[in-house]
Protein backbone atom coordinates (compact mmCIF):
# COMPACT_ATOMS: atom_id res chain seq x y z
CA UNK A 1 0.00 0.00 0.00
CA UNK A 2 1.67 3.05 -0.90
CA UNK A 3 1.82 6.00 1.79
CA UNK A 4 3.43 9.45 1.83
CA UNK A 5 5.91 10.28 4.74
CA UNK A 6 4.93 13.94 5.75
CA UNK A 7 7.76 16.32 6.71
CA UNK A 8 6.59 18.09 10.58
CA UNK A 9 9.91 20.00 10.35
CA UNK A 10 8.19 23.65 11.07
CA UNK A 11 5.26 22.89 11.99
CA UNK A 12 3.30 23.80 15.43
CA UNK A 13 1.61 20.35 16.59
CA UNK A 14 -1.18 20.55 19.31
CA UNK A 15 -3.56 18.22 20.91
CA UNK A 16 -6.89 18.80 20.19
CA UNK A 17 -8.58 16.06 21.85
CA UNK A 18 -7.68 13.57 24.03
CA UNK A 19 -6.39 9.96 23.12
CA UNK A 20 -9.67 7.48 22.67
CA UNK A 21 -9.92 3.77 21.44
CA UNK A 22 -9.91 3.08 17.85
CA UNK A 23 -12.83 1.18 17.18
CA UNK A 24 -12.54 -1.36 14.57
CA UNK A 25 -16.58 -1.91 14.68
CA UNK A 26 -18.45 0.43 16.25
CA UNK A 27 -21.64 -1.71 16.42
CA UNK A 28 -19.69 -4.30 18.39
CA UNK A 29 -17.09 -1.92 20.36
CA UNK A 30 -14.65 -3.61 18.80
CA UNK A 31 -10.82 -2.16 19.10
CA UNK A 32 -8.83 -1.86 16.23
CA UNK A 33 -5.20 -3.37 16.37
CA UNK A 34 -2.15 -3.25 15.03
CA UNK A 35 -1.65 -5.63 11.97
CA UNK A 36 2.48 -5.93 12.83
CA UNK A 37 2.38 -5.82 16.25
CA UNK A 38 -1.06 -6.15 17.88
CA UNK A 39 -1.22 -3.07 19.88
CA UNK A 40 -4.07 -1.40 20.56
CA UNK A 41 -4.85 1.64 18.18
CA UNK A 42 -5.66 5.13 19.14
CA UNK A 43 -7.33 7.75 17.70
CA UNK A 44 -5.57 11.34 18.61
CA UNK A 45 -6.93 14.77 17.10
CA UNK A 46 -4.50 17.37 16.62
CA UNK A 47 -3.87 20.52 15.11
CA UNK A 48 -1.46 21.52 12.44
CA UNK A 49 -0.09 24.66 11.88
CA UNK A 50 2.04 24.94 9.10
CA UNK A 51 2.72 27.69 5.50
CA UNK A 52 0.35 29.75 7.45
CA UNK A 53 -2.38 27.43 7.32
CA UNK A 54 -4.38 25.25 10.50
CA UNK A 55 -5.69 22.02 10.09
CA UNK A 56 -6.87 19.49 12.24
CA UNK A 57 -6.31 15.99 11.50
CA UNK A 58 -6.61 13.14 13.00
CA UNK A 59 -4.07 10.38 14.07
CA UNK A 60 -3.95 6.53 14.44
CA UNK A 61 -0.89 5.94 16.57
CA UNK A 62 -0.35 2.39 18.09
CA UNK A 63 -1.32 2.53 22.02
CA UNK A 64 2.02 2.51 23.45
CA UNK A 65 3.45 5.10 21.64
CA UNK A 66 0.87 7.61 23.56
CA UNK A 67 2.37 8.95 26.55
CA UNK A 68 0.05 9.68 30.07
CA UNK A 69 -1.34 12.75 30.50
CA UNK A 70 -1.86 14.37 26.66
CA UNK A 71 -4.49 16.82 27.24
CA UNK A 72 -5.92 19.44 24.64
CA UNK A 73 -3.34 22.29 24.12
CA UNK A 74 -0.53 20.25 24.95
CA UNK A 75 2.47 20.96 21.86
CA UNK A 76 3.52 17.51 20.50
CA UNK A 77 6.20 15.59 18.22
CA UNK A 78 5.28 13.12 15.65
CA UNK A 79 7.35 10.16 15.14
CA UNK A 80 7.19 9.23 11.47
CA UNK A 81 4.15 10.64 10.45
CA UNK A 82 2.77 8.98 7.08
CA UNK A 83 -0.45 10.16 4.78
CA UNK A 84 -2.41 7.35 2.88
CA UNK A 85 -4.64 7.74 0.55
CA UNK A 86 -7.93 5.58 0.49
CA UNK A 87 -11.01 4.82 -1.51
CA UNK A 88 -14.00 2.53 -0.86
CA UNK A 89 -17.56 2.39 -1.67
CA UNK A 90 -20.43 1.40 0.16
CA UNK A 91 -24.05 1.39 -1.07
CA UNK A 92 -22.79 2.59 -4.34
CA UNK A 93 -21.27 5.51 -3.27
CA UNK A 94 -17.33 5.95 -3.51
CA UNK A 95 -15.45 8.11 -0.15
CA UNK A 96 -12.23 8.71 -0.41
CA UNK A 97 -9.80 10.71 1.71
CA UNK A 98 -6.30 11.10 3.40
CA UNK A 99 -5.55 8.43 6.56
CA UNK A 100 -3.14 9.83 8.86
CA UNK A 101 -0.91 7.58 11.22
CA UNK A 102 2.67 8.02 13.36
CA UNK A 103 4.53 5.54 15.13
CA UNK A 104 4.43 7.98 18.70
CA UNK A 105 3.83 11.25 19.99
CA UNK A 106 5.97 13.38 22.51
CA UNK A 107 5.18 16.15 24.52
CA UNK A 108 7.27 18.96 23.41
CA UNK A 109 8.67 21.50 25.08
CA UNK A 110 7.47 25.10 24.09
CA UNK A 111 9.65 27.94 22.52
CA UNK A 112 8.55 31.15 24.14
CA UNK A 113 9.03 34.25 21.99
CA UNK A 114 12.33 36.20 23.20
CA UNK A 115 13.93 32.60 24.47
CA UNK A 116 17.35 32.33 24.25
CA UNK A 117 18.64 28.97 23.80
Amino acid sequence: MRFIPVDTTGALVMVAQEPRPKLKDRRTGEMAMDTETGAPLMTLDVTFVANGAADILSLTVPQPGIPEGLVPGTLVKLTKLIARPWENEFNGQKRSGIAFRADAVTAASPVLAGANG
